[in-house]
């Protein structure tokens, strides 16, 4: 199983594979650095490539957004999956989730 995130030159961050306690780390490390040098002010997540989540792809989330803060810029949240948008509901953080309608 395996996940990466790599950033696309329209200021969009791509989150794809299986966000779990393996890949999670690694994660989010990458995507610190790419929010921190990325030359845009409005970023992007967008989470369609992101096949199944753990508690761990909320954490990341949650993560970012406070990297993007931490950085002047903000963060968007596009196509949050199913299993995210569940954990993300039973958590109470739906509200505070800058996401997308779509799932």
């Amino acid at each position: 199983m395996s996940a990466s995130i790599h950033a696309e030159s329209d200021g969009r961050l791509q989150l794809a594979g299986v966000l779990d306690f393996r890949t999670g780390p690694g994660l989010r490390e990458q995507g610190r650095a790419l929010i921190r040098n990325n030359q845009s002010g409005a970023l992007c997540l967008d989470l369609s490539a992101v096949e199944k989540s753990s508690s761990v792809g909320l954490a990341l989330l949650l993560a970012f957004l406070r990297d993007a803060e931490a950085a002047g810029k903000t963060l968007r949240v596009q196509a949050l999956p199913a299993d995210m948008r569940q954990i993300a509901e039973v958590c109470q953080l739906l509200e505070i989730l800058p996401a997308d309608a779509s799932a």
